[in-house]
């Protein structure tokens, strides 16, 4: 009798927070596996849908997965299976995770009471940099 590997189900009730990545440079696909509780297969599937999962190849072709891409494995397991989301739901999240946020700040001083007399003073300035500057060219 040869010994069949039994396949590995994703287990969900095994909660991304309590699993600890050990401090390694890399970890093969079934490391990852088998620390993430999910089947290789739906590693390789996700490295299809999300553009932010792109493991390393050996020079043999085996995938060489990172600290960051396990954690990426991590939040997309969290996302999917205790969260709820979709995969296309899950990809678009994590693609506005990504973006830096744009907020508009605030000028940077306020005039108070209407007093124009010092934006005057700096106006004046600024055009004598500016003559300044046209100068020496």
């Amino acid at each position: 009798m040869g010994s069949a590997k039994a396949k590995l189900a994703p287990v969900k009730n095994v909660r991304t927070a309590d699993i600890v990545i050990p401090d390694r440079l890399y970890f093969r696909i079934g490391e990852v596996a088998k620390l993430c509780h999910l089947p290789a297969y739906v590693l390789r599937f996700w490295e299809t849908e999300f553009p932010n999962l792109a493991p390393k190849k050996s020079s043999k072709g085996q995938r060489l997965y990172r600290k960051g891409d396990v954690e990426n494995v991590l939040r997309i397991k969290k996302l999917l299976y205790e969260e709820g989301f979709t995969i296309a739901g899950a990809r678009q999240h994590l693609k506005s995770a990504m973006k830096p946020q744009k907020a508009q700040n605030a000028l940077p001083f306020i005039v108070a009471n209407g007093n124009f007399g010092d934006l005057k003073k700096l106006r004046v300035e600024l055009q004598q940099v500016r003559e300044l500057l046209s100068k020496k060219r």
